[in-house]
């Protein structure tokens, strides 16, 4: 291969075994395709060559696995991402939210924050922030200490402000953060109603019970058996006419829950619990 390193599939559930048994995380039912490209990535980050040296660096250290945890886990996520999905956010559910006195929404697989600091700051402009409770979650406890900070890189906020104009933002957005050198943080007010916790869907169940569902290129990295039971899981945990939002690659097409959601809008994947 030219990346050097060549894995074998026996090779792969060696390592998902390695993981399960030695720290509790469960890989079983994740993508084999997508997560060897993972563990692909991890290697080369790392300088390694064969799964003789990363299975022994798992084995023998707990940090290293720590890292490991991040670096295969990390989604590629920013603010206001896919700007026309937030615009239908802004323009059809939120409304719908409103009428509730008590508006619980769930961030699964939240990665860094970036995708609750945009629902923070929506719920702000609709005045809905004070009485909402936003639960953000990951399986990555590195994910959840960074996203708490609420500390972005000053380089992409350009990009950042782009998104949140073309989503139908009309504020001021530098008023939503302060700037630093080289980075800037989200105004703490913003996140008093955000709890980060660590929530694995692999293994973890319902909590609440939430009016919105934001999992959004998560489903990708699993097998239709793993979607299926996340699926269940979202469902189970949604009020009767509670919205669930999904990545622009994922649907419920074929998947064992379909006819239980209605789409608002299929191009944005946005879905409503239907009973």
């Amino acid at each position: 291969m030219s990346d050097g390193i060549d894995i074998l599939p026996h090779e792969i559930e060696e390592i998902i075994q390695v993981i399960r048994e030695q720290y509790g995380y469960d890989f079983i039912d994740y993508s084999r395709a997508s997560f060897t490209r993972r563990v692909k990535h991890c290697m080369q980050r790392a300088g390694l060559k064969t799964m003789y040296e990363l299975r022994y660096h798992l084995i023998n250290e707990a940090s290293f696995f720590a890292w490991f945890l991040q670096t295969l886990t990390v989604n590629v996520t920013e603010m206001f991402r896919d700007p026309v999905f937030y615009r239908q956010l802004r323009e059809t559910v939120i409304p719908r939210l409103a009428s509730y006195p008590i508006i619980k929404i769930w961030h699964a697989g939240c990665a860094t924050g970036e995708e609750v600091y945009s629902m923070a700051i929506m719920l702000k402009e609709a005045g809905l922030l004070d009485r909402t409770r936003i639960y953000a979650t990951d399986i990555n406890p590195a994910n959840l200490e960074k996203a708490r900070k609420g500390i972005i890189s000053l380089n992409a906020m350009k990009e950042y402000t782009a998104n949140y104009t073309r989503s139908g933002g009309t504020e001021d957005f530098s008023s939503y953060y302060e700037a630093h050198s080289d980075h800037v943080v989200i105004r703490p007010e913003l996140l008093k109603k955000v709890l980060f916790s660590q929530h694995n869907l692999v293994t973890d169940q319902m909590f609440n019970e939430f009016q919105l569902i934001c999992c959004r290129n998560v489903l990708i990295y699993f097998n239709k058996n793993l979607q299926n039971r996340v699926l269940g899981l979202f469902y189970d945990s949604l009020v009767p006419l509670g919205y669930l939002a999904l990545g622009m690659k994922e649907s419920l097409l074929f998947m064992d829950i379909q006819a239980e959601f209605e789409s608002i809008n299929e191009s944005s994947k946005i879905f409503r619990r239907k009973h």
